[in-house]
């Protein structure tokens, strides 16, 4: 009975362009030997991308607001590939393999409550030896932010948290596609196995059923019509050396040469990872400044806003005050100009009238003067004002008298 077979791989932003090229077969010429362009028209897809798998990633996590911090080296999608053998196709016929494919489209949208929004791609290639289908996707997992508020969360280390979750994987898959009708069996786990998980590009070099099959088909056994048990040991000696040399062999230097690179890719991961680890603590710490640095910046600016509304505050109460003591100061102003224009004319007007009133007196005694100059026959008018002078010290002349009083006032004063 053949297996029910599903890989998972993980890739970083940098990946997305390489894959996307293989999927959608963007590329004119392939390193891959396996894959026959004459047949490509066969390929078909169940989901296809709006634009190449980066747009459609960032117009996924914009769309939903994805939340997770995403850095150069975070895994952001992983692709399954999910396939049997030739053997389980072809026995199932065109129909009944896609509805295989379809069936297993519908698993992932399914596994772990994933949602058909966050596939990317889904591309069914049968221009390869098996058909197989490459399903590309975000791991997003529906958990609650610190506020208790649900969200989608992109984040590749929690949606494959388990340890065994490659294990969970599998037996889900297999136990789904069971339950619609698909007679296939679960592969042995690898701890019975004794084998590492390989990539997608390493399975499929392992896994070469059909030049395997082509092997066997041409390895005869050629014996004579009458055959002893020597000739049949002998010729079944020469099959098992050919089996050993062509199938046998290669397959186990294949093994050896991908044992050996993947010991070294695993000192270089460990390496990476200490790099990693050092990165991500150097990250914790600038993150830790950054906040810290953030949060200076909005206590500052905090403090520039309450300065600018109290500055404002004081301005506009001063700017008040100053038009009301402006105000103020206008209206007594023109109180007191009006007050003591008021008081000038008065006074004008008085000393106007005083004035009237001492020509008046003045002229008064001129005439007084001549009447008793000529009442009593006395000498000229002049000589008696001088006499009188002489003999009081007082003038006639109001003006003159009164500058005399006021310089023996200041002389007194001094004095």
């Amino acid at each position: 009975m053949s297996y029910a077979i599903i890989r998972n791989q993980k890739y970083k932003r940098e990946n997305l362009k390489g894959i996307f090229r293989h999927n959608e077969r963007k590329n004119e010429n392939y390193s891959n030997k396996n894959i026959d362009k004459e047949k490509s028209h066969l390929n078909y897809s169940l989901k296809d991308p709006k634009y190449s798998y980066e747009k459609e990633f960032d117009r996924i996590r914009k769309e939903y607001n994805l939340k997770g911090q995403i850095k150069t080296v975070s895994n952001i999608a992983c692709e399954y590939i999910i396939t049997s053998d030739n053997e389980f196709f072809n026995k199932i016929g065109e129909k009944e393999t896609r509805r295989f494919f379809e069936t297993a489209y519908k698993f992932v949208c399914e596994y772990k409550n994933l949602g058909e929004q966050y596939i990317l791609s889904a591309k069914v290639h049968n221009d390869e030896d098996t058909p197989h289908l490459h399903l590309v996707f975000l791991p997003v997992v529906h958990t609650k932010d610190k506020k208790g508020n649900a969200i989608d969360k992109l984040a590749c280390s929690e949606f494959w948290k388990e340890k065994d979750s490659y294990r969970q994987l599998q037996n889900a898959f297999y136990e789904y596609m069971v339950s619609h009708n698909f007679e296939l069996k679960r592969g042995l786990p690898k701890e019975e196995t004794n084998r590492t998980h390989l990539s997608i590009e390493e399975y499929k070099k392992i896994t070469n059923y059909e030049k395997t099959k082509e092997i066997l088909r041409d390895i005869t056994l050629e014996l004579p019509e009458v055959p002893s048990i020597e000739d049949f040991n002998r010729v079944v000696f020469k099959r098992n050396e050919k089996i050993q040399k062509e199938i046998i062999e290669p397959k186990d230097k294949l093994i050896e040469k991908l044992y050996f690179e993947n010991k070294q890719l695993h000192g270089e991961i460990e390496r990476q990872v200490n790099v990693i680890d050092e990165a991500e603590k150097y990250q914790k710490e600038r993150d830790k400044i950054l906040e810290d640095n953030e949060n200076l910046h909005n206590k500052v600016y905090q403090m520039e806003h309450d300065y600018k509304v109290k500055s404002n505050s004081l301005d506009f109460r001063y700017n008040n005050r100053k038009e009301e003591l402006e105000k103020e100061f206008e209206e007594k102003a023109f109180n007191l100009e009006y007050e003591y224009k008021h008081k000038i004319h008065k006074l004008e007007k008085e000393n106007t009238r005083l004035h009237k009133i001492i020509k008046t007196f003045e002229e008064t005694v001129k005439k007084f003067i001549k009447w008793i100059c000529n009442k009593f026959e006395l000498p000229s008018e002049d000589e008696i004002v001088r006499n009188f002078e002489k003999e009081t010290g007082n003038s006639l002349n109001a003006e003159k008298q009164f500058a005399k009083k006021e310089r023996i006032k200041e002389f007194e004063k001094e004095l």
